[in-house]
């Protein structure tokens, strides 16, 4: 079977209509449609051909159980969603078996072509809360309203005794990463770290994987891996192609439910190196471990709004138009609910990722042309919210009202900046957007110096909707 695999890192769809949920295997019902975004845990979205926008998730509910299967949600805007069914009816028996899990997490989905048209691949992962034991599985449909058919287990892992366990992988957490007409498939979580191995596009298996209920042990490329100081604790993993070549790689830090932030490492091969600003490889076991990787996501409590607890376990959705980080993020008051939240994704001029601070409110309310955005340093003038995501990572920061301390700043074009502060060069992105607690149109700001201090802020002033008059 021949394959062609859509452009490098791109979420795109093709396929039956968008609204075709009668193929989900069981439909929410009422209440659970109202969900909207909440219970949406470790998220993921993919477009279809006609622009339908669906998310997969863990399979939770904060007030109580849930079934298991794939938790799917549909959009047409990106900012209102319905709970539309599950992809699987259950846990797969193969997975179920190996894992005992009642229920699956973090979905990824992805596209390919074959010569019999387009497969949507759906990769979950069977485990339980603290359990090496683990299985990632792959079923396919034709559209991601599925019906999705289960094809098995892709790797497993064994919970095997410390020392020797400790250096396995746990076979969660799956993300493909397609570089050309090769794929890559990115797993692992806390314990052993995270992984890469190949994968064959054909199949959407891992070249010689091991039978059901083995364990991988040949688990790949190391490519990031925290100390026994940290509990282990990196996951999650999502990797992007990089403005003018090489990648980016997104992971969680610290604790699911309290201290979980997002943090990033570059390198120019898909299996790594990944290294931060400072230097530090993702696999750095000998630093500080809260030293290792750039923030880009942590907890903040912007004045007058709520605070967001634990954000994490991001992927993106890149289309045409824009490059969106998916995520999960926790309310601060009431640590137990979660839910799903979408912010711009941004490259500085020299090719490192930010995440705007302010959620993206969608088409009409955000500006996605960045020839519209501001090419004059004056837009910089003025007071903002400003929060720093590496201050204090592990807790929920508050924010403060402060001027940007810039000298010497060059305009680069397109909302790039750079200046000087604090005898660092800093590199900035202010990009429109939507202030979530004023609701009115605002610049935010993403800024990030040499040694990988990471600045986020809200302009206080509304912006005006003539963008090139600021």
């Amino acid at each position: 079977m021949s394959t062609t695999i859509p452009g490098a890192g791109e979420h795109t769809g093709a396929g039956a209509p968008s609204d075709a949920t009668h193929r989900l295997a069981v439909l929410a019902d009422d209440a659970i449609a109202a969900w909207g975004t909440r219970n949406a845990h470790d998220p993921t979205v993919v477009r279809d051909d006609d622009g339908g926008l669906w998310m997969f998730s863990t399979d939770a509910d904060a007030d109580g159980p849930v079934r298991g299967g794939v938790a799917v949600r549909y959009s047409d805007d990106l900012v209102s969603w319905t709970v539309a069914g599950w992809a699987l009816d259950g846990v797969p028996a193969p997975a179920a078996a190996w894992s005992g899990a009642v229920g699956l997490w973090a979905p990824e989905v992805v596209r390919v072509t074959t010569a019999d048209g387009p497969v949507w691949r759906l990769y979950y992962s069977a485990s339980s809360f603290g359990s090496r034991r683990s299985a990632i599985g792959l079923a396919e449909a034709p559209h991601p309203a599925g019906p999705w058919t289960d094809r098995g287990i892709v790797v497993a892992s064994e919970h095997r005794p410390e020392p020797v366990g400790l250096g396995d992988p746990n076979a969660i957490d799956a993300a493909v990463v397609t570089d050309g007409d090769a794929q890559c498939f990115v797993y692992g979580s806390f314990f052993g770290g995270i992984y890469a191995l190949p994968l064959d596009p054909a199949t959407g298996f891992v070249p010689d994987a091991p039978a059901p209920g083995e364990l991988h042990l040949a688990p790949g490329t190391l490519l990031a891996k925290r100390s026994r100081a940290a509990d282990g604790a990196v996951e999650g993993a999502y990797v992007v192609p990089r403005p003018g070549g090489g990648w980016a790689m997104i992971v969680a830090y610290d604790s699911l439910a309290s201290t979980y932030h997002l943090r990033v490492g570059v390198a120019d091969a898909v299996t790594g190196p990944y290294r931060d600003l400072a230097g530090h490889p993702l696999t750095d076991l000998d630093a500080d471990p809260w030293s290792v990787g750039v923030p880009v996501l942590s907890g903040v409590r912007h004045s007058g709004g709520p605070g967001l607890l634990a954000p994490g376990h991001a992927s993106v959705l890149t289309t045409p138009e824009r490059q969106l980080l998916v995520h999960h993020v926790r309310d601060a008051d009431a640590p137990l609910q979660h839910r799903a939240e979408l912010r711009r994704l941004v490259w500085t001029a020299h090719g490192w990722p930010l995440v705007v601070p302010q959620p993206w409110a969608g088409v009409g309310r955000e500006v996605d042309d960045e020839a519209l955005w501001p090419s004059s340093a004056s837009v910089l003038d003025g007071e903002w919210e400003l929060v720093e995501w590496g201050a204090d990572p592990c807790r929920v920061q508050p924010t403060h009202v402060g001027e940007i301390a810039a000298s010497d700043v060059v305009a680069l074009g397109r909302g790039r900046f750079r200046w000087r502060a604090a005898g660092q060069t800093v590199d900035a992105v202010v990009a429109p957007a939507w202030d979530a607690v004023r609701d009115q149109p605002a610049w935010c700001l993403v800024s990030v110096d040499e040694t990988g201090r990471v600045v986020a802020g809200t302009r206080l002033a509304p912006r005006t909707q003539h963008l090139e008059e600021e």
